[in-house]
């Protein structure tokens, strides 16, 4: 398998909202790592653009990565949460109370736009057409029809999960790989069930116990990936330890000059006076770790369970907010190891990190 014989065992994480960029996959791929282009956010036509730009760049392998809608979530979602006319009236309230931050920023907040699907049929059919040596899936389970058409085409398939129960309904569904999330990881946290609070365990315990898990269902085979917080090589070697193929970084790479971090942004990791990492609704309504800001300590409690609506309502916020270089509206999504965060190139990290 591809995934397995990642020469560093280093995954680039795929970052929404920018920060993946061809030009990141491709410098991870040609140190010796896999590269995941992020396709939630972008247009089908975008995301074309940006697998070709990494084509251009590199005969490396490299993936792609998709947000799954509720729609086509396979996952056995429990009852509960908010649905119909609550659900709309905590994001109109929502909507309301960003009015004052909107203001100064010059907008106003965005439509909710319910049941936004991500594009999700057109961006299945462009990476199997592009024959991507892999797809991931982050917010949910793809159902057997996907994964089956994936593997027609000879695209591995790999989950983002959580805990055990998810990684073991994803390797019944039989993937190839499980990206096993850890409680330190930056950006949004990966559960299935976005009602479900996630596991709150150390990442090697996750991974220690997902592997085993594998090993009980029949699946050794499955590849590995453990993401969340990992930035220095003592915490990559512990991970692996504890039964990871591969590690996958994100924040690690926000610095490099191969990233689309915005300004604001990379000011905003490399300020002393951002103290700590908090995860928070506030931006997506789904749960997401990212430096603490005035804007996340006003909202956070007021922000409701509702994605993508409340990711569509501050979208003009953050947009704004990262044009005008001030960061507070940014979200500002990092794990828990950001501090080691460093602006050297893309190979760099991935050397530091390899095993």
């Amino acid at each position: 398998m591809t995934l397995r014989s990642i020469d560093a065992g280093v995954v680039a994480a795929p970052m929404a909202g920018g920060a993946s960029t061809p030009d990141l996959v491709a410098a991870v791929g040609e140190a010796g790592g896999f590269g995941f282009l992020a396709g939630g956010y972008l247009t089908t036509e975008q995301l074309a653009a940006q697998v070709a730009g990494v084509w251009d760049l590199t005969s490396r392998p490299f993936g792609v990565n998709l947000f799954v809608p509720d729609t086509a979530n396979v996952y056995a979602v429990r009852p509960g949460g908010l649905q119909g006319a609550d659900r709309a009236a905590a994001v109109a309230a929502y909507q309301a109370s960003l009015a004052p931050d909107a203001a100064a920023l010059g907008v106003e907040p965005g439509e909710p736009r319910p049941g936004d699907t991500d594009d999700w049929e057109r961006k299945l059919d462009l990476v199997v057409r592009e024959r991507v040596t892999a797809v991931s899936f982050t917010f949910g389970l793809p159902s057997a029809a996907v994964l089956g058409e994936l593997a027609r085409a000879g695209i591995e398939s790999v989950v983002t999960v959580t805990d055990v129960d998810e990684a073991s309904a994803a390797l019944a569904a039989g993937v190839d790989g499980l990206c096993v999330q850890g409680v330190e990881a930056g950006g949004h946290r990966g559960t299935l069930d976005p009602t479900t609070v996630p596991d709150d365990s150390d990442l090697a315990a996750v991974v220690e116990r997902v592997r085993q898990t594998a090993w009980d269902l029949g699946r050794a085979d499955v590849v590995i990936m453990a993401a969340g917080g990992i930035t220095t090589r003592h915490r990559a070697d512990a991970v692996r330890g504890a039964g990871a193929d591969a590690v996958q970084v994100g924040t690690a790479l926000l610095l490099t000059p191969e990233a689309g971090t915005g300004l604001a942004y990379r000011r905003a990791l490399a300020d002393a006076a951002h103290g700590s990492t908090r995860v928070t609704r506030a931006f997506s309504g789904r749960l997401g770790r990212c430096l603490e800001t005035d804007f996340v300590r006003r909202h956070d409690e007021e922000a409701p369970a509702a994605y993508p609506e409340v990711h569509h309502v501050t979208v003009p916020l953050r947009r704004a907010s990262a044009q005008a270089d001030k960061p507070d509206v940014v979200a500002l999504w990092a794990g828990t190891g950001w501090r080691a965060a460093r602006a050297v190139p893309a190979a760099t990290v991935v050397s530091g990190l390899a095993r």
